[in-house]
């Protein structure tokens, strides 16, 4: 166990006592189902969760299985790792909390935050994996630290920045497309008529079918499709090849916008560890009622953006508006029901084993991304990409989720800690850490009956 002296300061990993179940939980669930947002970029064209989702298979149960998981699922397992990036940093900081806190806490957590980006550029140039979100969450973390004294309160509207730009941005465009179609409907109504068009209403029908175009394959599209088919089946340096640089375009585009959400919720994550609501320390009623209130607002705006989606028309939309809000409201609904479980006897021997995912999140999350991008769907090894619908590669996903759960509660009777974290550890606190299970006796905080 590594430590640093700065007075009687003493750092050393988070281990022991110290470990909260609710939190291994949350990360292990998280880790696990973030599997079934990963595996259809893995598995499917990628202008199918780009652009129309019917590319990637639209039998009943494709739709079916694309929604529920639009409506449930889609980025709230993200959501749940930013939020606990927030809380982890105030487990790893809180000695510099302290007023004699040491200069070493901030030397820390900047080393064990560069040390996490190397780990996220090898999952994307070595495993091949360009939705990786270790890189991410490591340029987010680097701007994490000076942000851990402020009040919760302050970091909750920080945090809602970013959702409240998108809700502006998204309700302008609603307000801009109503208009729009308006002016069509008032233009269809004056031809039917065989009156003269205005102005304004000759624009807006050439606007709305450019809208209408959008919704068709372009050329380039067309193109893009043919190169990944042909990188997805050939051999392995043009996968290589092309995953590398659809990282980079990916990357150029957006990564700083990916950035920005991953601090801004890591920020929410913050003040909800300052409350004790994400570590369990509130009680079942206030869990309760938190899960019911932030579902309605969150699953229903959500459901209501997957119905105006399957239209497959321009319309205006308001999931362009909530999508940020609804995301983050799931996403604490689901931390809420895990807390509110975790407090009955059934429900905690229901989440369980996942403490075990928790304490391997980073090694699982790399066996995750070796099995969809290595094994399952190359064409040099079994070929399966463009073969599954959504339901498909849902399923496909479940089997390897209970596999890796199992597996991962079997590795936890004799280790410790999984074989990433522990040289993502020892490289941190630069002196090898123990791994054995029997070397580091690990009795956790229970927040369960």
């Amino acid at each position: 166990m590594a430590e640093a002296d700065q007075g009687a300061v003493r750092l050393a990993p988070v281990t022991g006592r110290a470990r909260i179940e609710v939190l291994d939980m949350l990360r292990g669930i998280a880790i696990l189902g973030i599997f079934y947002m990963n595996i259809p970029f893995m598995g499917g064209p990628l202008q199918a969760e780009f652009g129309d989702p019917r590319l990637g298979g639209w039998m009943p149960a494709d739709k079916w299985v694309w929604s529920i998981i639009q409506v449930v699922a889609d980025g709230t397992q993200r959501g749940t790792l930013e939020m606990l990036f927030g809380a982890g940093m105030m487990i790893l900081t809180a000695k510099a909390m302290e007023p004699t806190g040491p200069v070493a806490v901030a030397d820390l957590y900047l080393r064990r935050t560069m040390w996490l980006l190397v780990f996220g550029l090898v999952d994307v140039f070595l495993f091949l994996w360009p939705g990786d979100i270790l890189h991410t969450y490591a340029l987010a973390s680097l701007f994490l630290f000076p942000f851990r004294k402020l009040k919760p309160r302050t970091l909750i509207i920080l945090g809602l920045l970013w959702g409240t730009l998108g809700f502006v941005g998204g309700s302008v465009g609603y307000v801009q497309r109503v208009q729009l179609m308006h002016k069509v409907d008032a233009a269809h109504v004056a031809q039917m008529h065989h009156a003269p068009l205005a102005k304004d209403q000759k624009e807006a029908l050439k606007e709305w079918q450019k809208k209408l175009d959008t919704l068709k394959l372009t050329p380039k599209q067309k193109k893009d499709m043919a190169e990944e088919a042909k990188a997805r089946r050939g051999g392995f340096f043009g996968y290589v090849t092309w995953l590398d640089g659809q990282w980079i375009e990916w990357a150029s585009q957006g990564e700083i916008f990916w950035v920005i959400e991953a601090f801004s919720t890591m920020l929410i994550g913050i003040a909800l560890y300052k409350w004790g609501f994400i570590q369990g320390k509130r009680d079942a009623r206030t869990y309760a009622i938190t899960a019911i209130v932030f579902y309605a607002f969150g699953l229903g705006a959500r459901a209501l953006g997957v119905h105006e989606k399957l239209s497959f028309m321009p319309i205006p939309k308001t999931i362009w508006a909530t999508d940020e809000y609804a995301r983050l409201a799931v996403t604490i609904g689901h931390i809420s029901l895990v807390n509110l479980l975790a407090k009955t006897r059934a429900g905690y021997k229901l989440l369980y084993p996942f403490q075990a995912a928790g304490r391997t999140a980073f090694s699982l999350y790399v066996v995750e991304t070796f099995i969809g991008m290595w094994i399952l769907f190359p064409g040099f090894a079994l070929g399966y990409w463009d073969k599954w619908g959504h339901a498909g590669l849902a399923l496909c996903a479940t089997v390897t989720i209970f596999g890796l759960l199992i597996v991962a509660n079997i590795y936890s009777r004799y280790f410790a800690i999984g074989p990433l974290e522990w040289a993502w550890r020892s490289l941190s606190y630069c002196k090898l850490q123990r791994f054995r299970r029997h070397d580091e006796p690990v009795q956790l905080t229970v927040v369960g009956p």
